[in-house]
């Protein structure tokens, strides 16, 4: 009798454990956005910071000191983007096949931090490309084995609420970095250089806080939801290359379909400071402003929408996030003052922080663990060949006939993008319907 009720407390304590250790790994998987997504969102708000004291005034230091026209604007920024992305993808795939995402990260930031310096010395159109081109080299190297990070130790439950996080940091830097410019620029007399200098140190910072606190994961936090393809056994594991496509879904290149089409209605936000440069606002002082509108839209937009995306249809509200460029296209083109310019910029950057949201989040989800930097680098790929069409296209939209008539071009490949959305929605609920478990 003994041996028997011993056997059964034995057995009871051992079906307890597993029970505790089963609410353990639930709490894990569901719980809190880990530190790491924290210090990634922090570098994020130092690097934006830096990025937009520079950004905010390029366009205007090309067209009124150096003298580029508009086209050539559109031009270096379509390329600079279209640099970019296409080393989100090869970075991607990289940290994939290394298994090492940080080492690429403090690649990328390097040379992040020295197109600051370059920036403030540059007197000429080469001068201002090849910075340019530097930063966006840095940028396209580090964007995807980060995001991917974020991905590998968000909680199943939280994969929206952590990139929502992320992003909100990120562009409440992108606010501060435009009201830093705003007082430099003052407090320089219009200097541009000398705010290209200024935004050298945020980005050193952020490089120091990458180098030394963050943390790469030992292993994936989470798998992906679902797969179509299963992926090999870790001895046939593709190696960097091109045919590791093969394992992402048929779902995900549909979603990466409407992402073509709806980014190529999304030309850069410098032409946005030109059009009101050119309509409302001849003194150079506003354009930190613009961005600041711009990322407010976005900051106030990604968390919300992230949280919202663990517990809705993440379909839903990308109808609602594409829908707001349509919003600011019709604001913008019609506006007849300052307020109603700032009302349109406000949405283009709540349609950035949803839309980047929704599809980061459904990529996350979809791509097996050990592609996520691959389906993340692909993504950043088609939305740097949109880039080049939309920046291309306002540029010579704007050259030729006027840059008011940009928000109708845009506006109509808006519109084009949600018709096909609508299309294709059943198959994309189906495909990315999470399992609430």
């Amino acid at each position: 009798m003994h041996d028997k009720s011993s056997t059964g407390r034995s057995e009871s304590s051992q079906v307890s454990g597993t029970a505790a250790s089963s609410r353990l790994a639930r709490q894990k998987r569901d719980g809190n956005i880990p530190p790491t997504v924290w210090q990634i969102g922090i570098m994020m708000f130092l690097v934006n910071t830096a990025f937009v004291m520079t950004y905010s005034f390029s366009g205007l230091y090309l067209k009124h000191v150096i003298g580029v026209s508009t086209i050539f604007i559109g031009v270096l920024e379509g390329l600079c983007e279209t640099i970019s992305h296409l080393m989100k993808l090869l970075s991607g795939m990289l940290s994939d096949y290394l298994g090492n995402r940080k080492k690429i990260m403090i690649c990328g930031y390097i040379l992040s931090v020295l197109s600051r310096p370059l920036m403030a010395i540059s007197t000429s159109f080469t001068l201002v490309f090849s910075a340019r081109a530097i930063e966006r080299l840095g940028n396209g190297i580090q964007a995807s084995p980060r995001d991917a990070i974020v991905a590998d130790v968000a909680p199943r439950k939280r994969i929206g609420a952590s990139y929502g996080l992320k992003r909100s940091l990120a562009y409440l830097g992108s606010v501060c970095g435009g009201i830093l410019g705003f007082y430099v620029m003052k407090w320089t007399g219009n200097n541009y250089r000398h705010v290209f200098a200024v935004a050298s140190f945020p980005a050193i910072l952020a490089f120091l806080i990458l180098l030394f606190c963050v943390k790469e994961p030992k292993r994936f936090d989470h798998p992906a939801i679902t797969s179509e393809a299963p992926m090999p056994s870790p001895k046939l594991k593709p190696k960097f290359s091109f045919k590791s496509f093969k394992y992402l879904s048929s779902v995900f290149w549909l979603l990466m379909l409407i992402d073509f089409i709806f980014m190529m209605a999304r030309m850069n936000e410098t032409f946005l400071i030109l059009r009101m440069n050119e309509g409302f606002q001849p003194d150079p002082m506003f354009a930190p402003i613009v961005m600041i509108v711009f990322n407010i839209g976005t900051s106030i937009s990604s968390y919300p929408v992230g949280i919202a995306g663990d517990r809705l249809d993440r379909i839903k509200i990308l109808f609602i996030g594409m829908a707001f460029l349509v919003i600011a296209d019709i604001v913008m083109f019609s506006a007849m003052s300052k307020l109603m310019m700032y009302i349109g910029i406000l949405f283009w950057g709540m349609q950035l922080g949803t839309t980047q949201n929704v599809f980061v989040s459904l990529i996350a989800e979809k791509v097996p663990e050990d592609l996520r930097g691959t389906g993340l680098g692909i993504y950043w790929l088609i939305n740097a060949i949109s880039a080049f069409i939309a920046d291309t296209l306002a540029g010579y939209v704007a050259h030729h006939v006027s840059l008011n008539c940009i928000f109708v071009s845009s506006g109509i490949i808006g519109v084009t993008a949600l018709l096909v959305l609508a299309l294709i929605v059943n198959v994309l609920q189906h495909g990315f319907r999470s399992r609430k478990r």
